[in-house]
């Protein structure tokens, strides 16, 4: 039923993003700043909305189709995000392979692997590089993510990886006296956490246990471990 209801929501606030965008050049120029607000807390609405549905989707079963293989799903990601990392200067590495899957769509294991990733490369500092060590083992296979600072001392203490939900936030800008700068960070912290979210809940529906690593209450990093039971035969 939520479901549905988000479905419905989401038909009158698509059409009223298109007819912003048709009018935003026909409104005089001291209109258009206020129209492109519009527009833009239009589409953040949306966006919600579409996570919202993500989040429902999560733990319900998809359609029947082939286990979803991690190692081809993941090279993948990691292409589509290299150019996103390569902005920031952030190398991303991935050593090893595997040949698990998971008894999930292949486009809900995506999204997950996507919102995992993403949020590991805004962690990082310009100049950055995320290692992924992906391998297999008697008891499964594994998935580890790491990030390492390029432009800080290196730690020496091995990541501490704990099961949580992980809470970003950011701390308030000094030239904020309305505070627009702080509701702009908790807005986009609660986006990441709920991206997070939907992650764990497609791995986790699907057999795989996911722990994030914590780092100045910034998930950094996270492990993702798929059982023998539900991955590729031993050999």
């Amino acid at each position: 039923m939520l479901g549905e209801l988000l479905h419905s929501l989401s038909q009158p606030l698509t059409s009223l993003r298109c007819s912003l965008e048709l009018s935003i050049e026909e409104v005089a120029e001291r209109q258009q700043e206020s129209v492109s607000a519009a527009l833009e807390q239009t589409e953040k609405v949306i966006g919600m909305i579409q996570l919202m549905r993500e989040y429902l989707d999560a733990e319900q079963p998809g359609p029947e189709a082939c286990p979803a293989a991690l190692a081809p799903a993941l090279r993948s990601v990691i292409e589509e995000l290299s150019s996103i990392a390569a902005v920031r200067g952030i190398q991303l590495r991935l050593v090893g392979t595997c040949t698990a899957a998971l008894p999930a769509p292949e486009s809900r294991l995506r999204l997950a692997l996507q919102y995992l990733m993403a949020t590991t490369i805004e962690a990082q500092p310009a100049g950055g590089k995320v290692v992924l060590l992906l391998g297999e083992g008697p008891e499964g296979a594994v998935l580890r993510v790491e990030g390492e600072h390029g432009s800080r001392e290196p730690n020496s203490r091995e990541p501490n990886f704990r099961e949580m939900e992980p809470s970003a936030t950011s701390p308030p800008t000094k030239r904020d006296p309305v505070g627009v700068a702080s509701a702009s960070a908790a807005s986009v912290s609660t986006l990441r956490r709920v991206r997070l979210a939907i992650a764990r809940r497609v791995l986790e529906a699907a057999g795989a246990s996911l722990l994030f690593g914590d780092s100045d209450a910034d998930p950094t990093g996270f492990v993702l471990r798929i059982p023998r039971r539900i991955g590729a035969p031993a050999r």
